[in-house]
């Protein structure tokens, strides 16, 4: 141990507590280890902090060298949001995938197997799965991320990811409430408004979280967007009407609250951080997620110096900290308590992933042509991913098919040009075009025309919510853009 645990005094380490910082490079700095000595109770990593399975496990071994019951968080959905295979792509295909199979046995499978391999690797709280029905088809930010449309469809899902990740020891966070599947807008940027009735609430995106509840999910995180129907001036996360009396008092919920990334500019750009993690606190939240964007000691100064000034100037009540702060240390306890026994991997099913993303396929054949034997020329049309995406991690199917048809080529498109640039690129070769979303980017869908009008043998690749009408000689449908997704493509498309 390179630090020991100050006299801090108390007011100081509950602020620090309910904190969930993340920070910069593959091993823990000395800021954070001493802040760990301090009080903090709680490690967020991202794809920046990752380089492989054995890095993490070294890394999380550091933390706890400081402190044995620290949270490591991390926001690992699978599919397309991953951070533990964040320069690789996902072994697991995502909710849209399990989703569109709908067999809750192989959700459950899936989560344990991808939470088995977050405990080898030290990490005991997930920032997932997201329960948001994604009612709105342009939704930008949740679409594949969700389990789908349907309201019990998402339900029984929800409840069962959280029922297979659980039993490997590594807590979830159902998100994103109360649900973020009808918005059109990000909230990484600027502040969502859903504009519909309690009623429909209560019917569709807040029955994925009773289940989720009813499933004993151990963490459940805030939405920062505005529902006037709930509360007509605040978001959720800095909603007492909607922390408190909803989730706490109407649905009986009793674990812990964290909210989305408090940098993010829908509270951010509004409230400030500090002002927004003592008005998340005094709200209901129990942990504030910082780090995806702001991840240095000074964040993390500013936040508990803010909370300790909130109490003191009677802004924010001393029992209110103190009762957040005891959630926190609570699910540290749950997590000690169900750390997996050595020997666990025994149970290890690593090809699941990939037998989700091969039932979930699905192809339309509008020719006879068989599959392909020559290597053909892959024009991905790219769209600027959303910031929980990233743009760290590779999708599509050229990999895989390079793998199996050696010579195979590819470029990235983007643009009102993009169908003219793929073709002159594509030269003689047979064409796979792959889209994220077609339905949502009017000039994905142009390019699509162009390369049909002059090349009808064209094969087409959808790895996001499969929304447009199925074109081209065959359309193959994945639900996700996970490497598994890009995978099972090419296996269908090269006859494997």
């Amino acid at each position: 141990m390179t630090t020991l645990a100050r006299a801090t005094d108390t007011l100081t380490r509950d602020a620090l507590a309910v904190l969930q910082p993340g920070f910069a490079g593959t091993t823990a700095p000395d800021w954070l280890l001493r802040r760990i000595g301090e009080g903090l109770a709680a490690v967020a990593l991202f794809g920046r902090n990752v380089r492989s399975p054995e890095q993490v496990a070294a890394l999380t071994a550091q933390l706890r060298a400081e402190r044995e019951d620290v949270l490591v968080a991390i926001d690992e959905e699978g599919g397309d949001v991953t951070r533990l295979e964040v320069r690789t792509g996902s072994s697991f295909p995502g909710n849209h995938a399990l989703g569109a199979v709908d067999d809750v046995g192989l959700t459950r499978a899936v989560a344990a197997e991808l939470g088995r391999r977050l405990a080898a690797a030290g990490v005991n709280f997930n920032w997932a799965p997201s329960a948001d029905v994604n009612s709105n088809p342009d939704n930008p930010v949740i679409g594949v991320r969700a389990f789908g449309s349907d309201t019990d469809l998402v339900a029984r899902h929800t409840a069962a990811y959280i029922t297979g990740m659980q039993s490997a020891g590594v807590a979830t966070s159902a998100k994103h409430f109360p649900g973020h599947g009808d918005t059109g807008i990000d909230s990484h940027h600027a502040m969502p408004r859903i504009d519909v009735g309690a009623d429909v609430l209560a019917e569709r995106d807040l029955v994925p979280f009773r289940a989720a509840i009813a499933a004993g999910t151990r963490a459940v995180m805030s939405a920062h967007i505005l529902v006037p129907a709930l509360d007509p001036e605040l978001p959720a996360t800095l909603s007492r009407r909607i922390l408190t009396d909803l989730l706490r008092g109407e649905l009986g919920y009793d674990g812990l609250i964290v909210t989305d990334g408090i940098e993010m500019k829908a509270v951010a750009g509004t409230y400030g951080i500090e002002r927004g993690t003592v008005m998340a606190i005094a709200a209901g939240a129990d942990a504030i997620c910082v780090g995806g964007g702001l991840h240095d000691e000074g964040t993390v100064r500013r936040l508990s110096d803010a909370l300790v000034e909130a109490v003191r100037a009677g802004e924010l009540s001393e029992e209110r900290l103190a009762d957040a702060a005891e959630r926190v240390r609570a699910l540290a306890r749950w997590t000690a308590a169900n750390r997996p026994a050595d020997g666990a991997s025994d149970t290890a099913d690593g090809d699941v992933g990939l037998r989700a993303a091969r039932r979930a396929l699905r192809v339309t054949v509008a020719d006879d042509s068989g599959p392909l034997t020559e290597a053909p020329y892959v024009a991905a049309f790219t769209p600027v991913a959303n910031i929980a995406v990233g743009d760290e991690t590779p999708w599509g199917v050229a990999a895989e098919l390079v793998r199996l048809l050696p010579g195979t080529e590819t470029g990235s498109f983007n643009g009102a040009d993009a169908g003219s640039e793929a073709l002159a690129a594509a030269g003689p070769r047979r064409i796979v075009a792959v889209v994220r979303d077609e339905h949502r980017h009017p000039w994905m869908a142009a390019a699509l025309d162009v390369l049909l009008a002059a090349r009808p043998d064209t094969i087409v690749v959808e790895m996001g919510v499969p929304r447009a009408e199925p074109r081209g000689a065959r359309h193959l449908a994945t639900h996700g853009a996970a490497r598994v997704c890009g995978r099972a493509a090419a296996e269908a498309i090269a006859g494997v």
